[in-house]
C-alpha cells in the first residue's frame, strides 16, 4: 500500500492468495500509524467495495468489477478494438479515450447524447431461425456501453477527494519496475528474492 501524495510505501505483506482480511489488515496498520485514510484507489477484488464502504473508493480492475478510468478505456478497447469500423463504435471509443480529460458532468452529458443517438442501434435484435430465439445484434458495442454505465459511479470518485488520483498507475509502475529488476536476477532462491524485494520497497 502506497501513499498517493508522498509516494511513500506504507505497508506490504507476502500472501499466497488475495483475501479481504489482508487488505483490511493493511488499512488497520496504516491507521494505527497515525495516517488518515481520505480515500482508497485499489484493485477490484470481489468484496472490496463492501469491505471499504466507510471510505471513498476509486476502483480498478477488469470487468465485471468497478474500474479506474485507465482500465475502463482498456475494457472498451477490448470490445471495440483500437480501430472500430462502425460510426457508433468509433464515437463511443473516442468518448471513452477522452474520459481522463473530462469532468464527470462533461462525460455523463456526452454519454447521454451518444445513448440517445444510438439507442435504436444498440437495441437491434436478430432471430435464430432454428430456435426462434432473438438476441442483440451488436453484442460487443452493447457490452462496452453497459460496462461504462455499470462502472460510472466509481469512475470519478477522485473528484470528491483532493489529491486522490484517478488510477493506481503509481503503484502499478512500482510493480513493473520491480518485475523488470527481478528478471535481471533470475535463479535467486525464494528467500533471496524476498530479501531483494524488501530492499527494493524500502528504497
Amino acid at each position: 500500500m502506497k501513499d498517493a501524495l508522498s509516494r511513500k510505501k506504507l505497508w506490504r505483506k507476502y500472501v499466497q492468495n488475495e483475501r479481504l482480511i489482508d487488505y483490511q489488515e493493511g488499512i488497520d496498520f496504516i491507521q494505527s500509524n497515525n495516517y488518515q485514510v481520505r480515500g482508497i484507489v485499489c484493485d477490484g477484488f470481489k468484496g472490496l467495495t463492501k469491505q471499504f464502504s466507510g471510505f471513498k473508493v476509486q476502483m480498478r480492475c477488469t470487468e465485471p468489477v468497478e474500474v479506474c478510468q485507465r482500465h475502463q478505456i482498456d475494457i472498451v478497447r477490448r470490445y471495440l478494438t483500437r480501430y472500430p469500423k462502425l460510426p457508433a463504435w468509433k464515437e463511443l471509443y473516442f468518448l471513452t479515450k477522452n474520459i481522463t480529460k473530462l469532468s464527470e458532468k462533461e462525460f455523463v452529458m456526452q454519454l447521454v447524447e451518444w445513448q440517445e443517438k444510438w439507442l435504436g442501434f444498440l437495441n437491434e435484435r436478430t432471430k435464430n431461425e432454428l430456435t426462434g430465439k432473438t438476441h442483440f445484434k451488436h453484442k460487443k458495442p452493447r457490452s462496452a456501453w453497459l460496462s461504462i454505465k455499470r462502472n460510472l459511479p466509481y469512475l470519478f470518485v477522485f473528484e470528491t477527494v483532493k489529491g486522490m488520483p484517478n488510477t493506481n498507475n503509481s503503484l502499478e509502475g512500482t510493480f513493473t519496475d520491480l518485475k523488470n529488476r527481478l528478471r535481471n536476477h533470475n535463479g535467486m532462491s525464494k528467500e533471496n528474492r524476498k530479501r531483494f524485494i524488501d530492499g527494493f520497497l524500502k528504497a
